[in-house]
């Protein structure tokens, strides 16, 4: 069942809000973009939510799954999800037509502290997987590009087949007002590659940051995020101004069910971005 309601008061937050897909974009195997609209008018024109936050999505008859959002809050409409197939609930997602209906629910998480973030400079760096939630932040950060000094994308891959929204960042390495950095663990032999090789961490050598006006945003897989960081504090960066977009096993989204605690803290409530003097005193997150 789904919930049309518009009065906040009385909104049930475990009922899903009724969505079409409109499209689905292919990405590396078992990777498809979502874009999904909801099927009030209003809500689709009206919907906010920060880069870095995550919703719960639903297919009837399955289930639901939290995603993070890929898209950015300024571009209104369409709310993307780079999902992978991977369960039941994301095996019935990629049975379904364009127009099918789901659910939707959220947004749910902080998300980055855009305030925060305005006037200095931002280095993304993204590893596998990672680029997905931090799409939304680069795009929004793009899209409002005179509130922010220099923007550094870093992101790495296994190889260029397994690097997601490739065409699309590869098209950002020539334009002035961000750089961007790619890299791949090892160069297909068969493909034309003329970004970097090596692990994420070697592209540090490309950039001269300032860490006093600089707020570094991560999100990858976790044997990442221990070199990274590792670069990040020899740069003497603020423990403050280390974003780190963590993923958990979220079921409810609203900090009922249990299951996304890190040691006292959860991950749909507290999260998914913390900053690394979270990570000190919670040495399970990372």
């Amino acid at each position: 069942m789904f919930s049309n309601r518009k009065n906040k008061s009385d909104e049930n937050p475990y009922l899903p809000k009724p969505a079409r897909i409109v499209k689905t974009l292919p990405q590396i195997p078992d990777h498809q973009l979502f874009q999904i609209r909801f099927e009030e008018q209003e809500m689709a024109e009206t919907f906010k939510y920060r880069p870095g936050q995550f919703m719960m999505l639903s297919v009837v008859g399955t289930g639901e799954a939290p995603f993070s959002i890929s898209s950015s809050p300024t571009r209104p409409g369409i709310i993307e999800f780079c999902v992978r197939r991977i369960g039941h609930v994301t095996d019935a997602l990629f049975k379904l037509p364009p127009n099918a209906l789901v659910g939707i629910r959220g947004p749910y998480g902080n998300g980055f502290p855009i305030e925060k973030l305005q006037g200095n400079n931002l280095l993304l760096v993204a590893g596998g997987l990672g680029m997905a939630p931090l799409r939304s932040l680069l795009w929004y950060t793009l899209d409002n590009r005179s509130k922010f000094k220099d923007v550094i994308l870093m992101y790495g891959a296994k190889n260029p087949d397994d690097m997601l929204f490739k065409y699309e960042l590869v098209n950002l390495i020539d334009r002035t007002d961000v750089k961007c950095l790619l890299t791949v663990d090892k160069k297909d032999k068969s493909a034309i590659w003329k970004a970097h090789v090596g692990v994420v961490t070697t592209l540090f050598d490309f950039v001269d940051i300032n860490p006093s006006d600089t707020y570094a945003a991560i999100c990858g897989p976790e044997v990442m995020f221990k070199f990274v960081l590792d670069a990040l504090l020899k740069r003497d960066f603020s423990k403050d101004r280390i974003l780190m977009s963590v993923e958990r096993n979220m079921h409810c989204g609203v900090g009922k069910c249990g299951h996304c605690m890190i040691g006292y803290k959860y991950t749909c409530l507290d999260g998914p971005i913390f900053t690394y003097w979270d990570a000190i005193n919670l040495p399970e997150m990372v």
